[in-house]
């Protein structure tokens, strides 16, 4: 069994992409446009016509060891990300401050990159497109 995060941009699906592969090294393993898709929309995006064809209904966005899923979703242009925090853990303080600057470009540190009792690099911030992140090391200061 597996779980995977599925993140919905709600119309910033490839400005996402492409802001994670700079900000993380991310690499976009799979992308499925509307317009491709072998049968009509289910769901959600059957009820609106509206979601253009060159939007992104399916992505797959490999972080490291991990496979982020991502979509458009209804294309709305306003993604919601509450009650829930991606995890970036890194193999140095080094890469977690870089990384954690990356991610707070255009977006809001919730709390500062600080040494705490479980990490010597920890920090928390919300992405330019709402999305939570907590980025640590356990690895020893350097």
């Amino acid at each position: 069994m597996q779980v995977q995060p599925y993140l919905m941009f709600d119309g910033r699906c490839e400005e996402a992409l492409a802001f994670y592969a700079q900000a993380l090294g991310a690499q976009t393993q799979l992308l499925m446009r509307f317009r491709d898709s072998p049968e009509p929309p289910a769901g959600e995006c059957s009820a609106s016509a509206a979601v253009p064809g060159d939007k992104v209904m399916h992505a797959e966005l490999r972080v490291g060891e991990t496979t982020l899923m991502a979509s458009d979703g209804m294309a709305g242009g306003h993604p919601v990300f509450n009650g829930i925090s991606l995890t970036l853990s890194v193999a140095s303080e080094v890469e977690a401050r870089s990384r954690f600057d990356a991610l707070a470009d255009g977006g809001t540190v919730v709390a500062p990159m600080a040494k705490t009792f479980f990490s010597p690099a920890f920090g928390m911030v919300n992405d330019r497109f709402g999305v939570s992140w907590m980025v640590l090391t356990d690895s020893a200061p350097g």
